[in-house]
């Protein structure tokens, strides 16, 4: 029977599990974002919370409690003056846990452990987002410049279309002076059977 149990063993001995939560605590103050399991998450948030309100306190005593569990000086800095001043008017729930869905490997139940009111202390950098958009739209204007190429296309196809004419001409006149060479050839050899004939009736006349 498990009454009154409220911690988790994770599968893991007492120092290695302890070992785990601290790592873990210290990278979600520092990060203020990490992704892991929902029973780790579920772990996971009430330390962090604790040390938030440790840092809330701001006392020596307070200080060295937290340091017990955060591993750097630098994130127990942050935590007792960054955090503190943030979650100053809030009384509890400085932490949320996101649900996502399954993974893939081993079918675990994956959630997100942040901090509250983390993301609106990023809102400003939406800005450069704005301009790039502007610049995308004042892009088009250059179409104009595209336009006047085909015409150029299309002069040099008129050219071409006036020098094929010029072509045919050229093989015409082969042609034609194909023709008067067989003209002469044939004159040639009618001039010559004649005057063989000439020569013939001399002969048989003496």
């Amino acid at each position: 029977m498990r009454h009154r149990v409220r911690s988790r063993k994770l599968g893991r001995t007492s120092a290695h599990r302890l070992a785990l939560y601290r790592n873990m605590v210290t990278s979600l103050l520092e990060h203020e974002r990490i992704q892991t399991t929902d029973a780790k998450a579920r772990e996971v948030r009430r330390i962090a919370e604790r040390m938030i309100t440790l840092g809330k306190r701001g006392t020596l005593h307070a200080r060295r409690r937290a340091l017990r569990i955060i591993r750097q000086r630098e994130v127990a800095a942050k935590v007792f003056d960054e955090l503190a001043d943030r979650y100053r008017d809030r009384p509890g729930g400085y932490t949320r846990v996101l649900k996502i869905g399954i993974r893939t490997g081993d079918a675990a139940p994956v959630s997100i452990v942040e901090l509250v009111e983390a993301g609106e202390v990023a809102r400003p950098k939406a800005e450069p987002a704005e301009k790039k958009t502007a610049r995308r739209r004042s892009a088009p204007k250059k179409t104009p410049a595209k336009k006047t190429a085909p015409k150029k296309k299309a002069s040099g196809s008129k050219t071409q279309a006036k020098k094929k004419p010029e072509k045919k001409k050229v093989a015409s006149k082969k042609g034609s002076s194909g023709k008067t060479r067989l003209k002469r050839d044939s004159a040639k050899k009618t001039a010559a059977k004649k005057v063989a004939k000439k020569k013939t009736s001399r002969k048989k006349s003496d």
